[in-house]
């Protein structure tokens, strides 16, 4: 579902991916770990065509993502670090909104409310203003617009970074409950314990490169802790 071939990316002298291949079936949850500036970010960022690659191409559902970016933007759902809703609407008017853009109509308020249920909402807080939701409740109204979308991919940057053991639980069952109904996910994450815990596959970036990548089954807490800080001083 989600294939990088050979991609390289340049900023200036600046080699932010150097020949990166990877894909993400159907599935399953890829956690993509690494640390700042290892180019997990702008790897998600060709992918939305937010960027385009030096070389190499990105394909989504086999499509390529430079050619085709408003089919493949059809397939994806996004969910940035910092999920951007309107402060002043409520989540449940939030998502009226995000899903109307993204399919082309409003839905029911009873469907709505199935879809934020779903992605972990209370049904009590869906009327509740965003400016009053916690970071996770805001990242579960991003899961519900994905629901709605019907996305075939999720990317997420950094998807746990700051909410607490309870909350990142709580949305790695969401990520697993998607990849059970097909979905090919792939997250950015510094949190090994998340990436551990949630992913079926694991990759290691450094430098641009993609310098491991392993089964989540196939490692311990204690043995991915170690490879990773191997790679990171090597």
């Amino acid at each position: 579902m989600l294939d990088a071939i050979g991609v390289t990316k340049q900023f200036g002298a600046k080699r932010a991916l150097d020949n990166v291949s990877l894909n993400v079936l159907p599935g399953e949850i890829y956690c993509l770990l690494g640390a700042n500036g290892a180019g997990k970010t702008t790897l998600v960022n060709l992918f939305l065509n937010f960027l385009q690659p030096t070389s190499g191409s990105l394909q989504i559902g086999m499509i390529d993502v430079v050619r085709h970016p408003l089919e493949t933007k059809r397939l994806l759902a996004y969910i940035p670090e910092q999920v951007t809703l309107y402060g002043v609407l409520s989540g449940l008017e939030n998502l009226a909104f995000f899903s109307s853009l993204a399919i082309g109509e409003r839905l029911p308020r009873l469907r709505l409310l199935e879809l934020l249920e779903a992605a972990g909402l209370p049904r009590e807080a869906a009327d509740d203003r965003v400016a009053t939701y916690s970071k996770g409740m805001r990242q579960k109204v991003g899961i519900a617009i994905a629901l709605a979308k019907n996305a075939k991919a999720l990317l997420l940057d950094e998807p746990t970074s700051g909410l607490d053991p309870s909350a990142a639980n709580e949305f790695s069952e969401l990520l697993v409950k998607a990849s059970n109904d097909g979905v090919a996910v792939l997250t950015t994450t510094h949190d090994l314990f998340h990436a551990k815990q949630t992913g079926t596959r694991l990759g290691i970036m450094k430098h641009g490169r993609l310098v491991e990548e392993l089964k989540s089954e196939d490692v311990s807490h204690a043995d991915l802790e170690a490879l990773y800080l191997k790679h990171m001083k090597s």
